[in-house]
């Protein structure tokens, strides 16, 4: 009988889950009681110190796995962080090389059109140069402050319903790149965009949004998954009171393909039999 609870006690421990703890000590429960049941006539039962020791064992191994998911979760964000940062570094790069490769170009032309005494060649030459200046002041400021960038409210109606909406930042220079990447094979539907504000502050702002809505988030074990259970009104009416204006707000989410889908269902025949 012994042997019986320990290779069940055994296998629980084994196959624990964290969510499944609960039915793990009732099922060693029941097994004591069978155990004392069958070995009433002689006396024979589990003792309770011993069981309670083992009901411990399951409470410690689902509260190791749960820490154990939680770091590897946890190193997964970061890897996905360090990547979305590395790919806005080399966005920036990129960019920084295209402008030094575009302003030299002008520069090369402002000189020939000074060398013919084309004045008003050359003054258009000067403003586009004067251009080209300001973007690369841009780009630089965007490298150096790594707290700049573009705060962005989307959802995925077909995937996830009208009332949840994703909140958060990316340094992109395009922020669209980081919405297309979400928008992989992972869900059904692309997200739609409501807003993508820019600021210099845009990590400031992203973690006041996330303060304001943190009664509503979807994951609570996970704070890096940014989903709210809210619709995009009232995410616009939190970004609002942070930001004081927004030159753009899209409350109604286009959900284009989703759209599309419930309407080729419902044009479908009904099979009969």
């Amino acid at each position: 009988m012994l042997r019986a609870y320990n290779a069940e006690a055994d296998n629980l421990v084994r196959g624990l889950k964290p969510y499944k703890l609960d039915s793990a000590v009732d099922r060693l429960g029941k097994v004591a009681a069978t155990i004392a049941k069958l070995g009433k006539t002689m006396n024979i039962r589990i003792a309770e110190e011993y069981h309670r020791l083992r009901v411990k064992e399951l409470e410690l191994t689902a509260d190791c796995q749960e820490k154990l998911a939680e770091e590897k979760e946890r190193e997964r964000e970061e890897k996905a962080r360090l990547r979305e940062e590395r790919r806005a570094q080399q966005e920036i790069e990129r960019e920084r090389a295209r402008l030094d490769k575009e302003r030299q170009h002008y520069a090369n032309a402002l000189a020939a059109l000074q060398a013919k005494g084309d004045a008003d060649g050359a003054a258009q030459m000067q403003d586009r140069l004067t251009q080209i200046d300001t973007a690369i002041q841009d780009v630089d400021r965007r490298a150096a402050n790594v707290r700049a960038g573009y705060v962005y409210v989307i959802s995925n109606l077909g995937a996830f319903g009208e009332k949840m909406v994703k909140v958060g930042m990316t340094r992109r220079l395009d922020p669209l790149d980081r919405v297309r990447e979400l928008s992989d094979a992972s869900v059904p539907f692309n997200f739609d965009v409501h807003a993508l504000f820019f600021s210099e502050d845009a990590a400031g702002i992203e973690a006041k949004m996330h303060a304001r809505l943190a009664d509503r988030r979807v994951n609570l074990v996970n704070h890096r998954r940014e989903f709210f259970y809210a619709t995009p009104e009232e995410a616009k009416e939190h970004l609002l009171a942070l930001t004081g204006s927004l030159l753009q707000y899209e409350e109604v989410p286009e959900a284009l393909e989703y759209r599309q889908s419930l309407n080729q269902a419902q044009e479908q025949p009904v099979a009969t039999t």
